[in-house]
């Protein structure tokens, strides 16, 4: 009896699937792409092959815009940057919310951060928040001892441990900075490399990374979404939320302390709770964290697979590599990227 219902409990809600697939009209105006199959759609495909590697040769096929199913979920695909640019600038409004997934709700607060937020009223005076007081010149021009005080030392290090002939973990060191520039900026607090508290600290943004870009049954299969609770996927989620939750809301308490540290005066955190103590904002508490999740991560993690993307390219194109090298490109004051920076020796090395 017991196998008979779990036999129900993972074969009846494929079945009313497919009867619902078969009744639905396809609609007649979707760009090509490859059928998939029934139910699980191309994810057979997607798990087999790096997916930009796998979507490029799609696109020798089926053209710039794709449209293609990953198990119930409809997406469409373009490779092209004119119609990227289509999508992003010109037909905006219509692409500009996100898919609500499991995780991204979870960890953005449902929704009260700006990159995950659906484009509504609250999103655009959030928006107005980042332009005009987070993001703005003036304040950008303020951070700039910390960005050149980080790199400075970035380079250094590098260039100790490349005079030792040791093996350097570009990804590491790359992350590390600006991880840490972002946390001086916003938090106002820099974690010593490799101390205790650091580690602790990389610790739960690996955590947290692994939840932003783990598989949840719901998001594709809802009727199998239960599997989530069951495999104890659910629960973990739950934990790296508390984490988190207890990691911000340390910051908060940090920062209304009257004895804080002056590092904090003026920082992302300072500047959001002035902008909720004066009125100009309604900003709840757990609207401010899932703001600063979006500063530490979109930062954090974009810049840093940028320039490791950058190296890679350059190492596997020597003549690019050394067209760079003969340039003289001043970054900021005391630090110029040319042939006898350690950065470029680095990369040469990494090869």
């Amino acid at each position: 009896m017991e196998y008979f219902l779990l036999f129900l409990l993972l074969v009846l809600p494929i079945l009313l699937s497919v009867i619902r697939s078969k009744r639905r009209r396809k609609p007649g105006n979707l760009p090509p792409g490859p059928a998939g199959l029934p139910l699980i759609g191309i994810f057979h495909q997607v798990v087999a092959t790096p997916l930009h590697e796998y979507f490029c040769q799609l696109s020798k096929e089926y053209g710039p815009l794709m449209y293609l199913k990953l198990g119930s979920r409809p997406v469409l695909v373009a490779t092209s940057s004119r119609t990227a640019e289509e999508i992003l600038k010109t037909q905006d409004l219509a692409f500009c919310s996100r898919p609500a997934m499991l995780s991204l709700r979870k960890l953005s607060y449902e929704g009260f951060d700006i990159a995950f937020a659906p484009y509504s009223e609250y999103w655009r005076e959030m928006r107005k928040v980042c332009v005009l007081h987070l993001l703005s010149a003036t304040r950008v021009r303020s951070f700039r001892p910390i960005r050149e005080d980080e790199a400075s030392r970035l380079v250094q290090q590098l260039s100790e441990l490349a005079a030792r002939a040791e093996t350097i973990n570009m990804n590491e060191h790359i992350t590390f900075f600006t991880s840490t520039i972002i946390s001086r900026v916003a938090f106002g607090k820099r974690y010593e490399h490799g101390s205790g508290e650091s580690k602790a600290f990389y610790q739960i943004i690996r955590e947290f990374q692994g939840m932003m870009s783990g598989f949840f049954f719901t998001d594709y299969f809802p009727w199998l979404g239960w599997l989530d609770k069951v495999l104890g996927k659910i629960d973990e989620l739950e934990r790296v939320y508390k984490k988190w939750d207890l990691f911000y809301q340390e910051l908060l308490d940090e920062h209304l302390r009257p004895d804080r540290p002056k590092s904090m005066d003026g920082d992302v955190v300072d500047i959001l709770l002035q902008l909720r103590k004066d009125g100009s904002f309604d900003l709840p508490l757990n609207h401010i964290k899932a703001v600063l999740m979006n500063v530490y991560f979109a930062s954090t993690d974009t810049i840093a697979t940028t320039v490791i993307w950058a190296l890679t390219a350059l190492i596997k194109n020597p003549s690019a590599l050394k067209k760079k090298e003969d340039i003289d490109t001043d970054i900021s004051p005391g630090l110029t990227m040319h042939k006898k920076n350690p950065l470029f020796l680095v990369a040469k090395k990494f090869v």
